[in-house]
């Protein structure tokens, strides 16, 4: 489940020579240290023969023991000099005669530091909604679960995991949760924040790096109705104080969403639980789209519904990121750019053609403002597609372009090829080619013009070579080109005019 073409360079993990297909957590979490401590065993796959050594990321993490399979004793390992964005490299050696194919099993005993730890936030009880237990939650997304985990912390690798999590407070993971039972008593009827319970999750879909997400907490559940004829079930976690708030904002309403996006996309929703954790206002986003338990912000619990439709944006992920996923940090647009499209698209058919328009009116007030940042910062920041340099901090680049930028250039390759009747057939072949892979803009664009010539005609081909794509996607962006771009159609819509009248583009 790797791509193509492409070496991260974000990581130092040899991971097109050798990947996990699996993992396996084994987690203690200690709130007074604020630590989490245990092991993770790596099931990987070798793709070169005579390797000698596996290489993961970590990052501030203190190495115990390293097991590798069919080793009776600790084996050797080493880290390498700490790099100040990627970390420290762990080098392991590997047993010699392993072949192409070869199974590889390790066993690394290791615990968080803090505060070293960059995907770990720890809250005490003042800062929480109840005031009586600590909280902590976690934010992988874009380099840091090797912070958490050694791992290849790349989005180009993408695994399956288990975990089983020991707290005095209930632990939610980014999985399916198999005991204690969500809709069961809460912490297993023990004492919270006193009694230990180990929480035990299973990931079958395989994830990126950055999806691995765990929060606890004095959390409780409550379940939405489940739809008739879908397999998957949904419902909200919040602590105690908020959580009927909680329930009452969201149940309308995320069902209908996710349901109305299978339409939409023609797949259905494959990670089998779609649920919300309404996390303390210490959360710095207002949602973050981790496989099975999106993070959301607590000031969405405005009491009337009117910003439930964030959540519109991070089940979009569940297919355009999530399923979908960007090779590494030079691609974060079709991330970005796909759902943000999608997203404003389901406004149109939830709600108007107007709510769409509003959508790209109020994108182009942030992507006019990121431009003009970037035009005296770091000119590169304003492209799609950005040639990061090995060990470049891609949060540096976190900004409007991925997605206003990249929403605008699909809603223009839409317009240039008439229309959403030509344009939604291929974006349903797009998801049903690449969901679960790793792709770069390159294998994007030639599946769009590969679509094209399978099932399209002269007019559509021509139209897509009359893009002009290195400016769309490789070049800076004079300001009022995107800008503009997005107003006209947005005021298009606005006015219930077809936006491919629209001038501008």
């Amino acid at each position: 489940m790797m791509s193509a073409d492409t070496t991260d360079p974000t990581s130092q993990s040899n991971y097109r020579q050798i990947s996990t297909k699996h993992f396996s957590l084994d987690w203690s979490i200690d709130f007074h240290e604020k630590v989490i401590k245990g092991s993770i065993t790596h099931e990987l796959t070798v793709h070169t023969s005579d390797l000698k050594e596996v290489i993961f990321d970590t990052s501030d993490v203190v190495i115990k023991r390293v097991y590798v399979e069919g080793e009776s004793c600790d084996a050797q390992y080493s880290l390498g000099e700490k790099h100040e964005v990627m970390g420290s490299a762990l080098y392991i050696p590997l047993p010699a005669g392993l072949q192409l194919g070869s199974p590889v099993k390790i066993t690394i005993e290791y615990n968080t530091t803090e505060p070293g730890c960059k995907a770990l936030q720890w809250l005490d009880k003042a800062q929480t909604h109840g005031k009586t237990h600590p909280y902590l939650f976690s934010q992988c997304q874009p380099i840091y679960a090797r912070g958490l985990l050694p791992c290849q912390d790349t989005p180009s690798v993408k695994a399956t995991y288990e975990a089983r999590i020991t707290s005095v407070l209930p632990a939610l993971m980014s999985a399916i949760r198999v005991s204690p039972p969500a809709e069961g008593p809460v912490h297993e009827g023990k004492i919270v924040g006193q009694d230990e319970v180990t929480y035990v999750y299973n990931q079958p879909v395989p994830i990126p790096s950055y999806l691995i997400a765990i929060a606890s907490g004095n959390l409780c559940y409550h379940a939405f109705e489940k739809l008739e004829g879908k397999d998957w079930t949904s419902g909200v976690w919040a602590e105690p104080d908020i959580i009927n708030d909680a329930w009452w904002e969201f149940k309308e309403d995320t069902t209908r969403f996710l349901a109305a996006e299978e339409e939409l996309v023609g797949m259905p929703y494959k990670f089998g639980v779609y649920d919300l954790l309404v996390l303390p206002p210490a959360f710095p986003y207002g949602g973050m789209e981790n496989a099975c338990l999106t993070f959301v912000t607590p000031t969405l619990l405005t009491g009337d519904r009117t910003l439930v439709d964030v959540v519109v944006h991070e089940i979009t992920h569940s297919y355009f990121g999530n399923g979908i996923t960007h090779a590494d940090a030079s691609h974060f647009w079709l991330n970005e750019g796909w759902t943000t499209y999608i997203e404003r698209l389901l406004q149109q058919i939830l709600h108007s053609p107007a709510h769409r328009g509003f959508s790209f009116l109020t994108g182009s007030k942030y992507l006019y403002d990121d431009l003009k940042l970037y035009e005296q910062r770091n000119k590169k920041y304003q492209k799609l597609q950005i040639e990061f340099e090995k060990g470049e901090n891609p949060d540096d680049a976190y900004s409007s372009v991925p997605y206003d930028k990249g929403a605008n250039f699909l809603l223009h390759i839409e317009r240039t090829l008439g229309g959403l009747d030509v344009f939604l057939p291929y974006m349903k072949d797009y998801v049903k080619t690449f969901m679960g892979k790793s792709i770069t803009t390159g294998m994007w664009k030639e599946h769009l013009f590969g679509y094209y010539t399978r099932f399209g005609g002269d007019d559509e081909l021509e139209a897509l070579k009359s893009i002009d794509w290195d400016a769309r996607i490789l070049f800076f962006s004079p300001l009022e080109h995107f800008t503009h771009d997005c107003v006209n159609v947005g005021l298009a819509f606005w006015n219930g005019r077809d936006p491919s009248r629209a001038h501008g583009i």
